[in-house]
């Protein structure tokens, strides 16, 4: 395979370019945490789609903040009209972790703690979440072809929270549900007590 290179004038010099395609987000469904146990995006319900319109769903949390100090911010998914949310599942999670008074030495670690090796239980996305009014978490959460019936169904999640002991950690989690079955719920909870406020959105990727 050949590197084309261009200088400063490379482009510049264009006098034409080949039609060019670009993706959009499409809005699908807000849901507002009040005191919540836990927020659920159902495909047919309340005016969600989870099927094969889209090959790519992304959901976007802001402000999430728990009812329970040093909870979990987590999720799981279910197939059909099924609700238990026990999916099999493998993952991993790495977290980048500094405290706001600067004391002892920020680090990047792999947390063994957050693996789930072919589990039923909910994934966690953020860790150690607190209950002060500054300790608040928001991030993303990528769900890919969660419609296929031929393929175990992907995900990737980035999100940053100020944790109950006043320190900034950034979570990266990605793994996989180990099922060929088409999904079509997601459900978002805490690890203990409720969610207490912050907004979920769900958007398809065109």
């Amino acid at each position: 395979m050949s590197i084309v290179k261009l200088n400063n004038r490379g482009v510049r010099s264009v006098t034409a370019f080949g039609s060019l395609t670009s993706g959009s987000l499409t809005f699908i469904k807000k849901l507002t945490a009040s005191s919540s146990g836990t927020l659920s995006f159902v495909d047919g319900s309340s005016d969600v789609v989870l099927d094969n319109t889209y090959k790519e769903y992304l959901f976007t949390f802001n402000n999430i903040h728990p009812a329970t100090d040093n909870s979990n911010f987590s999720f799981q998914v279910d197939t059909g009209t099924n609700s238990n949310y026990n999916i099999t599942t493998t993952n991993t999670l790495f977290h980048a972790f500094h405290y706001e008074n600067d004391s002892g030495t920020p680090y990047v670690a792999y947390d063994s703690s957050r693996d789930l090796a072919q589990s039923t239980s909910f994934t966690v996305l953020i860790d150690s979440l607190g209950t002060d009014n500054d300790q608040n978490a928001s991030g993303t959460l990528q769900l890919f072809n969660p419609s296929s019936s031929t393929f175990v169904k992907h995900f990737i999640g980035s999100a940053n929270t100020n944790t109950q002991n006043d320190g900034s950690i950034n979570c990266f989690s990605a793994g996989y549900f180990n099922t060929t079955t088409a999904l079509t719920r997601v459900q978002f909870k805490m690890s203990s007590g409720n969610i207490d406020s912050g907004t979920i959105k769900m958007y398809g990727v065109a």
